[in-house]
């Protein structure tokens, strides 16, 4: 269930024999610390939350019928999650159903009902109102597997210049299904009062804030050599030599999250007419080997 295509739910009025339409979302964070060339000494932490968005028309149906549809979910490939901290007041696990990679999921309707009436009373005009369902943690993989963006810094540290070169890596396997990396930046930290800048490819050097950033609108493997490559820099010095400085970067990713984690309808009376899925950077940082 892709969200290519797909239109999210009608907010007009829904008649009592009509199912109603969801949408689901997940949204995902990744943090994580490259240090040096071993990729075992790469640190990971990666989370993400569920939010169901329910159209207006939910609530005069909802309110209106004293024995609604039972809403029930569950979610599939959860092997990789940990600590899942559903929204207690509003759904429990249902254990029974559960297993090791599906997690079975009952809606406390009484509840969702006054949720959604409450949230219709303080926002009248609102056509869907979202709803935060769950939040869980995903346990990484081995050293930077589960890193969909990965780096290695090298510097070379003179009195007059500095080299620098970061290899780079997209990683299809950490995120599924595979999808470009949008918006990537990596920005490097310089001191030493930079007076030139030569880099391949181009970066923007920015004085002020004595960084140097290099840009790409996206990267996947579509993209040459498969989303591996390099960015390479002198850095000519007035008052150097310049520190090995700690490298960020930044990216966004639609369509996919690193969990993996898929969502069903369990049941008759509610319909799934948009998932949407996507993951961020959060601190996402490379360091070169502490010599």
């Amino acid at each position: 269930a892709g969200s290519s295509g797909s239109r999210g739910p009608s907010p007009l009025t829904i008649g009592m024999a009509d199912t109603i339409p969801l949408a689901v979302a997940f949204h995902e964070i990744i943090h994580s610390y490259f240090r040096g060339t071993e990729e075992s000494k790469c640190q990971v932490k990666m989370s993400g939350d569920m939010m169901l968005s329910f159209p207006t028309g939910i609530v005069g149906v909802l309110a209106n019928n004293p024995n609604p549809a039972k809403l029930c979910f569950r979610l599939k490939n959860i092997h990789r999650l940990d600590n899942v901290l559903p929204n207690k007041q509003l759904i429990s696990i249902n254990t029974m159903m559960s297993t090791r990679d599906t997690t079975v999921v009952d809606f406390n309707m009484p509840a969702l009902t006054a949720l959604l009436r409450r949230q219709s009373e303080k926002n009248p005009t609102a056509q869907y109102f979202n709803v935060d369902i769950l939040k869980y943690q995903i346990r990484p993989k081995a050293g930077a597997a589960s890193c969909p963006f990965q780096l290695v810094a090298y510097w070379k540290c003179e009195q007059d210049h500095t080299d620098l070169k970061v290899d780079y890596k997209y990683n299809l396997h950490a995120m599924s299904p595979p999808s470009p990396l949008l918006n990537v930046s990596v920005c490097v930290p310089m001191n030493g009062e930079v007076k030139n800048v030569i880099a391949m490819p181009k970066n923007i050097w920015n004085g002020e804030n004595e960084q140097a950033l290099w840009r790409f609108t996206e990267l996947s493997q579509h993209s040459d050599d498969r989303g591996v490559g390099s960015l390479r820099a002198r850095f000519e010095l007035d008052k150097g030599p310049s520190s090995k400085g700690t490298i960020s970067a930044q990216f966004n990713c639609e369509g996919a999250t690193l969990s993996g984690i898929e969502f069903e309808l369990v049941g008759s009376g509610y319909r799934l007419s948009l998932v949407k899925r996507r993951f961020v950077s959060g601190k996402y940082i490379c360091d070169s080997e502490v010599h």
